[in-house]
């Protein structure tokens, strides 16, 4: 093989690795069920809110703690605490999509996504406070 064969072989590999490494962390949706199989692993979970069983969010005392209940694409439903504000018109919201990670029955999230009704809206995004 001559030399510039090499190195563009070289070349090639490198690119690969990089690619690789860079797009290799992506991951798809998962349900409460699946994830609770991993604690602690971080997953994107995508849902709908279950208004019935309430949501709890008290600024006064707490700014940056939000509990409400979510239902995942499997029709499991679990607690879930999210470490910011609460997101604002996430009671409109079609679907939502959780970051985070399962410890015990609570998913522990620190970023939502949602997803609006109207095609005209824009997705909105919440992301929590790490700690």
């Amino acid at each position: 093989m001559k030399k510039t064969q090499i190195v563009l072989l070289i070349l090639i590999m490198a690119s690969i690795a990089v690619l690789i490494s860079v797009f290799g962390d992506f991951s798809s949706y998962e349900t409460f069920a699946s994830a609770a199989k991993e604690p602690k692993k971080s997953y994107y979970i995508i849902g709908t809110l279950d208004t019935a069983q309430g949501m709890h969010y008290d600024p006064k005392v707490d700014a940056n703690h939000f509990t409400f209940f979510a239902k995942d694409k499997s029709g499991s439903k679990n607690k879930v605490i999210f470490n910011g504000e609460k997101p604002r018109d996430i009671e409109k919201s079609e679907q939502i999509v959780m970051m985070g990670y399962m410890d015990g029955d609570t998913f522990h999230c620190s970023k939502i996504q949602m997803k609006c009704p109207s095609k005209y809206k824009k997705d909105m995004v919440a992301v929590g406070n790490n700690g």
